[in-house]
């Protein structure tokens, strides 16, 4: 099934997105599956395993560039260290609505998983579910020497190359506002007590057991504080990309714990 790739244009910003069809399906109608990336990423980034999520599942999926990332327009002005929560709050409903999407499950990694919790808090009516990979709730010790490393690479090492290739003309502004909020003293990448008690809908959250920009505690502080159901996977021999580094492992899980929320209606 070939991608399709398009740009919506929501005014002060256009995203490309990318559509995709699951290869077999059985003509009942299902929720759409919405990929969020993570801090550096974009569509590429997540290779094939959202169109295999899609498959697996049978669902319909979008895979959007953030607003700085990839090939969608940068931000027209800084959006600081609140930029998850403006992404959440004010771009992720308008995106969707944009895309005619009224029914969804959200399926975030690492910044994406974030984003997922906090749009999810205020229980938006096209939301039936959230899948988290490696989603952070605080920033831990662990992440800012992780993220101190990247910037040294980034500054003296061969990761701004790296990053070009996937960003463009973005990869100075997507980095530079990445690292910044994540070193900023004091950042918090949400205010989880109040916002976790909102999320009403079933979450999933996924973790690497060897994630070197979090521990297991973000997956506690996630199940013990949403409002409604989670279950949480702790992933074995896995850093910081489960749906990459044990894929066959996370699409099951996925998959099965997506299916009996996917009929749409």
């Amino acid at each position: 099934m070939t991608a399709t790739d398009d740009f919506i244009d929501l005014g002060d910003r256009r995203l490309r997105v990318r559509r995709l069809q699951p290869r077999a399906t059985d003509g009942l109608d299902r929720t759409t599956l919405v990929f969020l990336h993570e801090g550096l990423g974009c569509i590429e980034m997540w290779r094939d395993f959202p169109q295999k999520l899609c498959d697996a599942t049978r669902c319909t999926g979008l895979v959007y560039d953030r607003t700085g990332y990839g090939r969608s327009s940068a931000w027209s002005s800084p959006p600081g260290v609140r930029y998850m929560e403006i992404e959440a709050d004010e771009v992720l409903p308008r995106l969707l609505s944009a895309a005619g999407i009224e029914d969804c499950v959200l399926v975030g990694h690492s910044d994406g998983g974030t984003i997922a919790l906090n749009y999810a808090s205020r229980d938006p009516e096209p939301l039936r579910a959230v899948v988290t990979l490696a989603a952070h709730v605080i920033n831990e010790p662990v992440c800012v020497s992780s993220i101190a490393a990247a910037r040294a690479a980034f500054d003296g090492g061969d990761l701004r190359q790296r990053l070009a290739k996937y960003h463009g003309d973005n990869t100075e502004g997507a980095f530079r506002l990445w690292s910044e909020a994540w070193l900023a003293p004091g950042f918090e990448p949400m205010d989880g007590n109040a916002r976790l008690p909102g999320v009403a809908v079933p979450v999933q959250a996924i973790q690497g057991e060897d994630d070197e920009y979090g521990s297991e505690l973000q997956l506690g502080l996630i199940a013990g504080k949403v409002g409604g159901y989670c279950e949480t996977r702790l992933v074995p021999d896995c850093g910081h990309s489960p749906h990459l580094q044990q894929p066959a492992y996370v699409l099951g899980e996925i998959a099965r714990f997506i299916a009996p929320l996917a009929l749409a209606g």
